[in-house]
């Protein structure tokens, strides 16, 4: 006689078919906290966010180092214009209907470092110029 082991849900874990049974792994073709990525509210809001603050800080700056090392510091210069060429990439996001949510942070992630960016910046200048 042997006895199959029994499975208790996790109360915050949802399921698959909504009878309070987690779904498995197999049926749903993804791993154990996949449903955290399907259904938590704040997923693609922070993901997002820091994909676009990621995006406005490391692109440019990997893209230059590149430019630097191909073509020189001075032709670096003139072809730094097309990594703006890149922006391509989430305006693209947008387009889906699946991806658009992400996107949008994404873009909300790219604006509001370049506004925090420029006012402080603009704000050390003004403290600079004032005081010296």
């Amino acid at each position: 006689m042997s006895e199959e082991p029994t499975t208790v849900a996790e109360p915050d874990v949802p399921t698959g078919d909504g009878t309070g049974a987690p779904a498995s792994d197999h049926e749903s073709g993804e791993g154990h906290f996949a449903w955290w990525h399907r259904s938590h509210p704040t997923f693609a809001a922070l993901t997002g966010f820091y994909a676009g603050l990621l995006f406005i800080i490391v692109v440019p700056g990997i893209a230059g180092a590149i430019l630097a090392w191909v073509f020189g510091p001075e032709k670096a210069e003139d072809y730094f214009p097309w990594v703006l060429v890149t922006l391509a990439v989430p305006l693209a996001l947008l387009v889906p209907r699946k991806t658009r949510r992400f996107a949008e942070f994404v873009w909300l992630g790219i604006v509001s470092t370049v506004v925090v960016v420029v006012g402080v910046a603009t704000l050390v200048l003004w403290v600079m110029i004032k005081h010296s």
